[in-house]
């Protein structure tokens, strides 16, 4: 199968970077491992887009206008719900069902081949690619690929690309499950004093602390969001397929607990139940690739911009490297920081682009670009440089 454009991957970067390409004439084929796109946002239940607008203000403005703006727009339709302010921060309540549907959209419109169900398993310059479909080999040639696989896996076949981080300092993993049957007003303070006296009593164990619970916009449902250690099986590594399964068995067990112990102890939960598990447990952190530059935490902070700015980063760096909450860091004077173009180019290979979680930078700096409204933006701008002299494209 011969393609102007390969992206490895359907998460939030991957779906902005397919659609972008497609947009321009190139013929793009998207891969995802899972049946939906939408990564994050989807699989793991991710319900609210973080990232996508400036920092303060009276009013929620989009950072990076264009396949951003488009995604927000579609899904407050979907969903009835406008932005919101937390704080300092605004985001959008987003629903993965809504996500799912929107995102499977926005492929068909723009013509994007998809393959659904299938994994990259060799990756060669030149660029020639492997996935693998339940057994059964493809061979794709393209003449660019995109990785926004998230955690990097087109590095791993190309030796010395990815920049890993020490697992001691690695972003948590999450565990999110949709809940229905509670009725009443939704008072999180309460929910959490509650889990705490399960804790107390022995009724629940010290990692049903890190789960905290908020309406999902829907009548009669709730999303359950659980923070885990990532370390029931040992040290955290979330490449390692026996790590991943703890956590999956883990995230369940643990959130079934606190659901039942609600439902025993507290006003309004009697006949609640979990309706919806994920299909993975929301990974934050794992490799990074080793661009052309390399964006830092300290540039973040500082509002830095560089000549070859190809989107705009506004989150604060969101650190959750225990399992007992973030420590937020803000952008100095609420300033939003630029992201370089050679931080989306693979150093050492040509037409290799990168954009999503997995895309040049420190461990402070990713705590920043990994959101969903972030990754919207510099896939689009991977898919544009993607394109650059390719037939069709602009």
């Amino acid at each position: 199968m011969k393609v102007d454009v390969l992206v490895i991957g359907g998460g939030s970067a991957g779906l902005a970077a397919a659609v972008t390409a497609a947009r321009t004439g190139a013929r793009t084929l998207l891969v995802e491992r899972n049946g939906l796109l939408g990564g994050m946002g989807t699989a793991a239940l991710v319900h609210t887009f973080c990232g996508l607008y400036l920092l303060d203000g009276d009013r929620a403005e989009i950072a990076n206008p264009g396949i951003s703006s488009e995604i927000a727009e579609r899904m407050e339709r979907a969903t009835g719900l406008g932005p919101v302010k937390m704080g300092r921060v605004w985001v959008l309540p987003q629903h993965p069902v809504e996500f799912a549907s929107l995102s499977d959209r926005l492929i068909r419109e723009a013509g994007v081949d998809l393959l659904f169900h299938s994994e990259l398993v060799s990756l060669e310059p030149g660029w020639r690619a492997e996935v693998v479909c339940r057994g059964a080999r493809r061979v794709i040639e393209a003449d660019s690929v995109i990785d926004a696989s998230g955690d990097a896996v087109g590095a791993e076949f190309l030796m010395g690309a990815a920049e890993p981080t020490e697992a001691v300092r690695l972003q948590r993993p999450a565990y999110v499950c949709g809940v229905q049957g509670v009725s009443g007003e939704l008072n999180s303070l309460e929910l959490s004093g509650r889990i705490v006296e399960g804790m107390r009593a022995g009724a629940l164990t010290k990692a049903a602390l890190g789960m905290h619970f908020r309406a999902s916009g829907r009548a009669g449902e709730i999303f359950g969001t659980l923070d885990l250690s990532g370390e029931e099986q040992g040290a955290y590594d979330p490449t390692d397929p026996a790590c991943l399964s703890a956590i999956e068995v883990a995230g369940r067990e643990v959130a079934s607990q606190v659901v039942a112990y609600l439902r025993d102890h507290q006003r309004g939960w009697g006949g609640a139940y979990i309706a919806h598990w994920p299909i993975r447990a929301g990974v934050r952190e794992s490799r990074r690739w080793r661009g052309r530059a390399t964006l830092t935490g300290e540039e973040v902070l500082a509002g830095a911009t560089h000549e070859d700015d190809v989107a705009w980063a506004t989150w604060p760096l969101e650190l959750r490297e225990t399992n007992r909450g973030p420590k937020l860091r803000y952008l100095k004077d609420a300033r939003a920081a630029g992201i370089p173009a050679g931080a989306l180019q693979a150093d050492g290979f040509e037409r290799l682009f990168v954009a999503g979680r997995c895309l040049s930078c420190d461990h402070e700096a990713q705590a920043s670009i990994r959101v969903m409204g972030t990754c919207f933006a510099t896939g689009e701008a991977a898919g544009r440089m993607a394109v650059e002299g390719v037939p069709g494209g602009s």
